[in-house]
């Protein structure tokens, strides 16, 4: 079964597919939905909370 991906990453990648680019395109060296990650935080903060997306976060870095 694929590993699900987090949901900052999903939401970059839907970002990224509204704009009309390719997720998985490089750019700078890494994949352009990483890019934007700084518009996902923003607006997963405000809708979550400081606790809950900081939770979020943790969460990505250090899975169970």
């Amino acid at each position: 079964m694929p590993k699900t991906r987090p949901p900052r990453e999903r939401a970059a990648r839907s970002l990224c597919e509204l704009e009309g680019n390719p997720p998985n395109a490089t750019m700078d060296g890494a994949p352009m939905w990483v890019s934007y990650l700084p518009e996902v935080d923003a607006v997963l903060r405000a809708a979550l909370g400081d606790e809950a997306w900081a939770a979020m976060k943790a969460e990505e870095v250090s899975p169970e």
